[in-house]
């Protein structure tokens, strides 16, 4: 099929009248879609109401309907699950699908990427802006590799393959970098052997200027486009119904109540900017609505906050637990006290992974009190040397840290309760209630990246939007 036919047919599949962005985004992925270039990519960036969602949606229509082999991926399970509800095609997170994990020769879990078999088959990678260029294994890469390279290793590793990066620029990147390197055309051009191209989507659909959050959100990008952090930033006017500024105590309890009744509903998520406050929301939410009295219970809900590979068995479909990762405690069987560290014995499922089993894992209940991520370098170095003088007696170093490597307390989760984050953790996911809190803020800290973070929160919304502790000069 030609680019041409391709493209009607596209437009056939895209069910609404295209607005000229998306138009050219149509003929443009066609013209991709049938390029015979080496290693072609192309990178579809595209704000929030722009309609790129939709144009992804009929892509992948139009690719079935011509037996194109496609695979959709994310660098989430919570984005991955948002990408298989409006292409109707399951989609995976990069690290289950490129990676794989082998027991080394210590019994340590080593990480390896696997060999694409498939040829003549387009990669679809949503949510983008998240992947890093950082070779660390918490930022996804493995061996010195970063999750970029060895994405774009394994989809060119074989012949007739193709890779589209989607994703949106005014998002926040990753952590420690101020541009997002996968939605960069030049970075990608000088650092890969790749013919690329890219467009972006600037046209906001008619009916999503009808949401107040995305009128919004709109308002935000447009200021974050002319670095433009002068207050105001919200016009009052935008803000319909489905945005609410919260400005009583009495109302904000209110607000919780309503949405955080139910532990197991997975419905509302509170953002906050640093992680001492989400820690002092998750408390709130605990003790005053959900009347948690222990430490930790069943039905409490946590994220994982950094990549595990030792408790789920390297043949399960999930391979390993990744850093962002939402489980459910299902029983607490013990609390222990050991190494100097807290530790709960627990019962969990994948929240992302339904059809995982439940299993039995060791928690490391420090985490979740830390003000930054997770435990600090000494923390982790006083862990380490703690359960290496466990195996003191072994015949060399070499093979006592070997030991620490398969030790359940070494191995345990790090992990944060799931009810308030901060916005990095909350990105690729997408909720039908978020709540906003802006937090301490002077007037040095209004910049271009507080309008990238407010932009990112704002659109982790799909219905409801509340607002608290926001300033007031923030409003027109």
């Amino acid at each position: 099929m030609n680019s041409d036919d391709f493209e009607n047919q596209f437009t056939t599949n895209f069910k609404f009248v295209p607005t000229t962005d998306q138009k050219s985004a149509i003929h443009h992925i066609a013209r991709f879609n049938c390029s015979t270039k080496i290693n072609p990519l192309y990178i579809l960036k595209g704000y929030a109401g722009t309609g790129k969602t939709s144009i992804l949606g009929a892509y992948v229509k139009t690719l079935s309907t011509n037996f194109s082999k496609t695979v959709l991926l994310a660098p989430t399970g919570r984005a991955a699950k948002v990408l298989s509800s409006y292409t109707s095609k399951t989609a995976h997170t990069i690290h289950r699908y490129i990676y794989f994990i082998v027991t080394g020769q210590n019994g340590y879990p080593i990480v390896k990427l696997s060999k694409n078999k498939l040829k003549n088959t387009v990669f679809i990678v949503d949510e983008a802006s998240m992947i890093s260029d950082s070779n660390a294994n918490d930022e996804g890469g493995f061996g010195g590799h970063s999750l970029l390279d060895d994405l774009v290793e394994y989809v060119y590793s074989n012949s007739g393959n193709k890779l589209i990066l989607v994703g949106d620029t005014a998002q926040l990147p990753p952590v420690g970098l101020n541009l997002s390197p996968a939605l960069n055309i030049e970075y990608l051009k000088t650092s890969f052997n790749i013919t690329a191209h890219s467009f972006e989507m600037k046209e906001v659909m008619r009916q999503s200027l009808d949401s107040g959050i995305l009128f919004s959100a709109t308002s935000l990008r447009i200021k974050l486009k002319n670095s433009d952090s002068s207050l105001s930033l919200i016009q009052k006017s935008g803000l319909k119904e489905d945005v609410k500024i919260i400005e009583s105590a009495y109302e904000f309890e209110e607000i919780l109540q309503d949405n955080f009744n139910d532990s197991i509903n997975n419905n509302s998520v509170l953002i906050c900017r640093t992680n001492k406050r989400a820690n002092i929301f998750n408390e709130q939410i605990r003790n005053a609505i959900l009347l948690r009295e222990e430490e930790i219970e069943a039905g409490d809900r946590l994220m994982i906050v950094k990549n595990n590979y030792y408790w789920l068995d390297e043949n399960s479909k999930a391979g390993f637990i990744a850093n962002g990762e939402m489980i459910e405690i299902l029983r607490v069987n013990k609390i222990e006290e050991v190494y100097g560290f807290r530790f709960a014995e627990a019962d969990i499922r994948l929240i992302d992974y339904p059809e995982e089993k439940e299993i039995t894992v060791k928690l490391l209940l420090d985490t979740i009190t830390a003000e930054g991520p997770g435990l600090n370098i000494d923390q982790r170095n006083n862990l380490f040397e703690a359960v290496l003088e466990d195996y003191a007696d072994a015949p060399s170093r070499g093979q006592a840290v070997a030991q620490v490597m398969i030790n359940p307390y070494f191995n345990a989760l790090h992990i944060k309760f799931a009810y308030a984050m901060t916005c990095h953790k909350t990105q690729g996911g997408q909720w039908p209630t978020v709540i906003i809190d802006q937090g301490w803020l002077n007037d040095e800290m209004i910049n271009v990246e507080f309008l990238r973070w407010l932009y990112t929160a704002f659109t982790r919304s799909t219905e409801n939007l509340y607002l608290i502790n926001f300033r007031e000069d923030m409003f027109e």
